[in-house]
C-alpha cells in the first residue's frame, strides 16, 4: 500500500512557483551569489528549489564544532539525495582554542557579550570569509520565526557584510514550509520531530515545550529581542530602533 503525496493548496503552490522564479532572477543578477544553509527545514526548502531549478548558486553550511550529530548527518543526506557535496566551512581552530582557554567551554551562558563572542568566532568570521568579494547571499529566514524577524524584507542591503542579501522565504509561514517538504519529499533534520522547530548549536538549543514560540529553544536564557548570532545583525538593530522609538 502506498501513501498518497500530499497536495499543496493554491497559495502555497503559487509561493513555490514564485520562489523558483525569484531564485532564477537572483542567480541571473548575481552569478556569484551563495546560500548559507543552516540545514534546518526552511533551508532545505531553498536547497531543494536551487537543485531542482539547476541554478549555479553555491550552497554552504557553517560547522561550528558544536552542532548536533543529526544536523551534521544532513550533509551526507543531501549528497546522497541530490548528488552534490555541500561546502562545509569551519571556524579558525586557534581562535576557538584561545577563546575557550580564556573564558571556558561554556562561557556563552554567562553573558550576552560572551555568547556573541562565541558566535562571532564560530559563525560570523567563517561567514565573512565566504562572503568576501561576493555581491549577494541568500538565507532561509522568514518573518514568523521570531520578534527580530517580524519585519524581514525579501531583499535588502547587508551593511554588516557589505553586499546584497536575499530572504526569499520572508513571507512564508511555518505551515507552508512543511507543506512543501511533505509534498516534495524533501529530507529534513530528524530533530524537528523531537520538539526542535529551530536548531542551532547543541549547547544553545533545547526542545520547546507545548505552547512555546518556535524559537524559544534558541538561547533560551536570553530575552527574545537579543536572539540573533551576528549573522543577521540588521534584525537586532531594527528591533532596537522600534523598541526605543
Amino acid at each position: 500500500m502506498t501513501t498518497a503525496t500530499p497536495l499543496l493548496d493554491q497559495e502555497t503552490r503559487q509561493k513555490w512557483l514564485a520562489l523558483l522564479d525569484t531564485l532564477a532572477a537572483i542567480s541571473a543578477r548575481h552569478p556569484d551569489a551563495v546560500f548559507a544553509s543552516s540545514l534546518a527545514a526552511e533551508d532545505m526548502v531553498l536547497t531543494h528549489a536551487i537543485f531542482e531549478a539547476q541554478l549555479p548558486i553555491e550552497i554552504f553550511t557553517l560547522d561550528t564544532g558544536r552542532l548536533h550529530p543529526e544536523t551534521l548527518a544532513m550533509v551526507g543526506r543531501i549528497s546522497q539525495r541530490y548528488g552534490v557535496a555541500l561546502r562545509v566551512v569551519h571556524p579558525e581552530p586557534e581562535a576557538v582554542k584561545e577563546h575557550v582557554a580564556r573564558h571556558g567551554e561554556f562561557a556563552f551562558y554567562d553573558s550576552i557579550e560572551l555568547r556573541k563572542a562565541c558566535c562571532g568566532i564560530r559563525k560570523v568570521e567563517p561567514l565573512r570569509r565566504v562572503l568576501a568579494g561576493r555581491s549577494a547571499w541568500l538565507t532561509g529566514q522568514h518573518r514568523d520565526q521570531s520578534v527580530t524577524r517580524a519585519d524581514l524584507q525579501e531583499a535588502e542591503y547587508d551593511r554588516t557584510f557589505g553586499l546584497h542579501k536575499y530572504n526569499p522565504l520572508a513571507s512564508w509561514s511555518d505551515a507552508q514550509v512543511w507543506a512543501v517538504i511533505r509534498a516534495r519529499d524533501i529530507p529534513y533534520n530528524p530533530l524537528h520531530d523531537q520538539g526542535y522547530p529551530s536548531i542551532g548549536c547543541d549547547p544553545c538549543t533545547r526542545a520547546v515545550r507545548p505552547g512555546e514560540h518556535p524559537r524559544a529553544g534558541r538561547w533560551w536564557w536570553e530575552q527574545a529581542a537579543s536572539k540573533e548570532c551576528g549573522l543577521h545583525e540588521s534584525n537586532i538593530r531594527f528591533v532596537k530602533v522600534k523598541e526605543n522609538g
